[in-house]
């Protein structure tokens, strides 16, 4: 069923979606703090305030397939219901959803950031309209790339709904997620380590050189105490 829409009119060429999409886009990269891929559990829309009625966040339900959890009212007006739970393709012309299916696959799995350029299907009381897709990867609570922050912005009268677009332009920038560097595996221990090993006797000399003469008997008595000396002795008897 179609709906006329009364929804503030956005210019076509007024520049509002590269404004809206730079400032999404700035949010994402603080939240990265150098990670490739920042969590969807830090997206605070109070950061996000100005942009929010273009925003939305995507859960990854099937390959290729993207679920709206959130979005934006701008979202809603444009479809004239309200979008949450639909998939991100309900937006697109059935001639587009493959295309737009590829690049929202492509975002999760690279992972990779998606900037898309599109026009609006046009007919009676469907007058032109430009749009621009944003759609930014983030990991889930499991630390999969799973859930994207974007923002969808369209420029012209909406008329009657819903409007629905196809893909004219598309720009993927894919992440380079750095490696974890490789633990270093200890060399094994070699026999002669120091610390673990015996002293080495030179080729060629007797062992027995540097040892030096037994002690006599006396000399060991000599070094005793007397306890010692004493502990030596034993009391034989004679028999009667």
């Amino acid at each position: 069923m179609e709906n006329d829409s009364d929804s503030r009119v956005i210019t076509i060429g007024s520049g509002t979606g590269r404004r809206v999409s730079n400032e999404l886009r700035a949010y994402w990269e603080a939240l990265r703090k150098g990670r490739a891929v920042p969590p969807r559990s830090e997206v605070n829309p109070r950061g996000i305030e100005r942009a929010l009625e273009f925003s939305f966040v995507l859960e990854r339900v099937a390959p290729g397939m993207g679920r709206f959890r959130l979005a934006g009212m701008h979202l809603n007006d444009l479809m004239g219901m309200e979008v949450r739970g639909m998939p991100l393709s309900a937006l697109f012309a059935p001639e587009g959803r493959k295309q737009i299916a590829k690049i929202t696959e492509a975002v999760f799995s690279d992972p990779a950031i998606a900037e898309v350029e599109l026009c609006a299907e046009t007919s009676i009381g469907k007058p032109e309209m430009m749009a621009r897709l944003l759609i930014l990867p983030l990991t889930s609570d499991f630390g999969d790339v799973s859930r994207a922050l974007g923002c969808f912005v369209a420029e012209g009268e909406i008329g009657r709904t819903p409007r629905r677009f196809e893909v004219t332009g598309v720009r993927m920038t894919k992440i380079e997620i750095q490696a974890q560097p490789a633990t270093e595996t200890p060399a094994p221990l070699r026999p002669n380590l120091q610390g673990f090993s015996e002293t080495q006797t030179p080729f060629g000399k007797s062992p027995m050189q540097n040892v030096s003469a037994p002690k006599s008997p006396r000399e060991h008595l000599a070094e005793m105490t007397p306890d010692e000396r004493r502990a030596m002795f034993r009391i034989v008897r004679e028999p009667n």
